[in-house]
């Protein structure tokens, strides 16, 4: 059964996110994605850098099931593995053995902020745990700075969200990177994106 689903904004952003992640994956070793919904980004990125495993990750059974349908579709079941029930706010996250050993960043593109503040906390909680120091956490998304949009397309966007749910909304990137270092990470690059988005890296630096 087909169970693939297509989200628009993957095909609008993975070729600049791809652009980002060749600058900054390691050549093997797996990369754990948190909240992979439908599963596009993963067979793309597995597909473009063949080096590395990509662990797919999600809470919604229905997001696991097209997840597994794209790696069917894509026939990539010989080199992807199938995607983990991962509720990030669900500590600690359940993970296989092989991928402890061998994780070398962790991902999570468009989520902080369609999830609780606390679904933040814990990402960096988790992250902290499972990244040994030089290794990387990448999220991609909308952020403001010092409490302010960076366009009026941003707050529209911020307000949808607090109206679907009160405890959702755009991030204020200092807030992010304070919660970051609290778990041994610094910021090391900031990147702008298309579409008044931002790719952040966060480099493991302490225990």
């Amino acid at each position: 059964m087909d169970n693939r689903l297509f989200f628009p904004a993957t095909e609008r952003n993975r070729d600049s996110i791809g652009e980002v992640l060749s600058r900054t994956l390691l050549t093997r070793g797996y990369i754990l994605e948190i909240g992979s919904g439908s599963g596009e980004h993963g067979v793309i990125f597995q597909k473009c850098f063949p080096e590395i495993t990509w662990q797919s990750s999600d809470p919604e059974l229905t997001h696991r099931k097209s997840i597994s349908s794209w790696i069917d579709h894509e026939e990539l079941n010989f080199k992807m593995p199938q995607p983990l029930d991962i509720d990030v706010e669900k500590i600690p996250w359940k993970i296989p053995s092989e991928l402890l050993l061998s994780i070398q960043g962790i991902i999570s593109i468009n989520m902080i902020h369609i999830a609780s503040w606390n679904c933040t906390k814990s990402l960096f909680k988790e992250s902290g745990k499972l990244l040994k120091i030089g290794q990387f956490l990448m999220l991609y998304g909308p952020f403001k700075f010092g409490n302010m949009h960076i366009s009026q397309s941003n707050e529209l966007f911020d307000s949808s969200l607090k109206i679907q749910n009160k405890s959702w909304g755009v991030r204020d990137l200092g807030e992010v990177s304070e919660e970051a270092t609290n778990h041994g990470f610094i910021e090391e690059d900031l990147i702008r994106m298309p579409a008044n988005n931002f790719s952040v890296i966060y480099r493991k630096v302490s225990f």
